[in-house]
């Protein structure tokens, strides 16, 4: 019987296409570890080939888990036609990351983990990046910070975006016991120069905690999601 395959694929960085694919890279090995009996494969959008070299080397059939953030056009349309352009139409795609409950659940966790004060007098930003051309990353985004602020008692949580109103550039009223979570699956330009010069802009006096996605637990969270969503298509079909 053929090993189960699955790909992890993310938007990659085209100002540094590499680093980003090492990057990603240590994401797949990392949930190879937990996954004993799986090929893991990794794959950037923004490395000419990357995706088409992987399915290659995978098969004509697995599963794809997409880091985004979001459930909108780029893993509802996008990345659905580079699957089949790269020979993957038999791959089948995972909710993205930051549409996934555990991984919002992980959220609520990180920021309870980084309290100091009561979470009475505590205030958030979830920091994502939004678009100017669909809703869906600031519903996301709304959703998750809601979903935190209620189950935490926060004073105050928000969702702030880079590339849509409301802007990072524009949070006030943020002392120094306030935490500010990105909503990112990896440690690129967006984390850590976009988000602190917007906050310094602001004048953000708190805590930026490091991205969501670079959470030790995420690796397992998504060796689960795999193992599931395996387990649905097998009892499909």
């Amino acid at each position: 019987m053929d090993s189960p395959v699955a790909l992890i694929v993310t938007h990659g960085q085209p100002s540094a296409p590499d680093e980003a694919e090492a990057s990603l890279a240590t994401v797949a090995s990392a949930i190879a570890a937990v996954m004993p009996g799986w090929r893991i494969g990794s794959a950037t959008l923004a490395a000419e080939g990357r995706l088409a070299a992987a399915i290659a080397d995978l098969g004509p059939r697995g599963l794809v888990f997409p880091m985004f953030m979001a459930c909108g056009w780029f893993t509802g349309t996008h990345l659905p036609g580079r699957l089949r352009a790269a020979g993957g139409a038999g791959w089948h795609l995972t909710l993205p990351m930051g549409c996934n409950p555990a991984i919002q659940t992980l959220a609520i966790a990180q920021v309870q983990e980084a309290l100091v004060q009561p979470a009475s007098a505590t205030d958030l930003i979830l920091a994502a990046h939004g678009s100017g051309r669909s809703t869906a990353p600031s519903l996301i985004a709304g959703h998750v910070a809601r979903s935190i602020q209620r189950s935490l008692g926060l004073r105050r949580a928000v969702a702030a975006f880079i590339d849509e109103a409301p802007r990072l550039a524009d949070a006030q009223g943020f002392g120094k016991d306030a935490l500010c979570l990105p909503y990112f699956a990896a440690e690129g330009g967006h984390v850590t120069g976009d988000i602190p010069h917007a906050l310094q802009s602001a004048g953000f006096a708190g805590r930026i905690l490091p991205p969501l996605g670079l959470d030790p637990r995420v690796p397992l969270l998504i060796a689960q999601t795999l193992r599931m969503q395996q387990f649905a298509l097998f009892s499909a079909g």
